[in-house]
């Protein structure tokens, strides 16, 4: 079964009763040369066991099972449950989870079905929960060793950004603190059934194993970021001030002590000194 041909998809569709969800944000990949691009970029080969979130009706899940050792997929539509078992059937290496993936327990989903495999993440996402779901992987600390995802192209920009540079926010920041994100190639809004409004790209997030912060530290950085970037075309000193009670004084003291202007706006900052001011105004 050729599971990017428009006949095909809309025979098997048809065939099931199903309809395209708008609430779960359903685009099918009907572009033959994507799925395999992003199961090579993926880790999906001998040895791993691929973790994947939205199967849609198993096009990539086909593409990452021919290569990797054991596929877990999480599905939250019961509808594509019967499609899945139809064209994913020759498989005797993928397991579907009819589950939230932001309520579902991961580790045990991990720790279960890739005993003895190097582990990592692939995905197609929806892009109503893109930052929520990538978030999720990182701060759950799975043990992955990466997350290749498509996702809406500006997201895609946002997500590989520089730190420090007027396109990152703080899902930037955050992703370059568990990792280091990388972006891969564009797919057209043309790849898809039904076609979105927006183009969409791959990335890959290479996953840093060690933790860089203390929990207690890791929380306020993370506080501070988040406080920041909700209020970034203030200066610092006036969004931590309003947004965590700082007083300004301590805040202007920290950002001496980096050699920053007391105007300073948590845009300008890169990596290390947004650590470095999160340990100033910590003491």
């Amino acid at each position: 079964m050729k599971l990017t041909n428009i006949g095909t998809v809309k025979e098997l569709l048809g065939r099931h009763g199903f309809s395209f969800s708008k609430g779960l944000g359903q685009n099918f990949i009907i572009n033959p040369e994507i799925c395999p691009k992003i199961a090579e970029n993926g880790n999906a080969c001998e040895g791993f066991g691929i973790l994947e979130i939205g199967t849609g009706i198993g096009v990539l899940t086909a593409e990452l099972a021919k290569r990797a050792d054991k596929v877990a997929a999480v599905e939250i539509d019961t509808r594509l449950l019967p499609i899945l078992e139809e064209t994913l059937g020759e498989f005797n290496n993928v397991r579907i989870f009819n589950e939230d993936v932001m309520k579902c327990d991961l580790h045990k989903i991990i720790r279960e079905e890739f005993a003895g495999l190097r582990a990592a993440v692939c995905a197609n996402l929806p892009y109503y929960i893109t930052s929520p779901v990538i978030m999720l992987l990182l701060e759950s600390r799975l043990p992955v060793e990466s997350i290749t995802v498509m996702v809406q192209k500006e997201a895609a920009q946002r997500l590989c950004a520089k730190v420090g540079s007027r396109e990152a926010g703080a899902v930037t920041v955050g992703v370059n603190y568990y990792g280091t994100a990388k972006y891969l190639f564009g797919v057209s809004r043309g790849s898809f059934m039904p076609s979105p409004n927006v183009d969409s790209a791959v990335i890959r997030i290479d996953v840093n194993p060690t933790q860089r912060l203390e929990d207690e530290d890791e929380r306020f950085f993370f506080r501070m970021v988040k406080c920041g970037f909700s209020q970034r075309r203030k200066t610092l000193a006036n969004a931590l001030s309003s947004q965590m009670q700082i007083e300004k004084q301590k805040i202007y003291s920290a950002l001496g002590k980096l050699n920053l202007s007391e105007a300073a706006r948590i845009e300008q900052l890169d990596m290390e000194q947004l650590i470095a001011l999160s340990a100033a105004l910590r003491c």
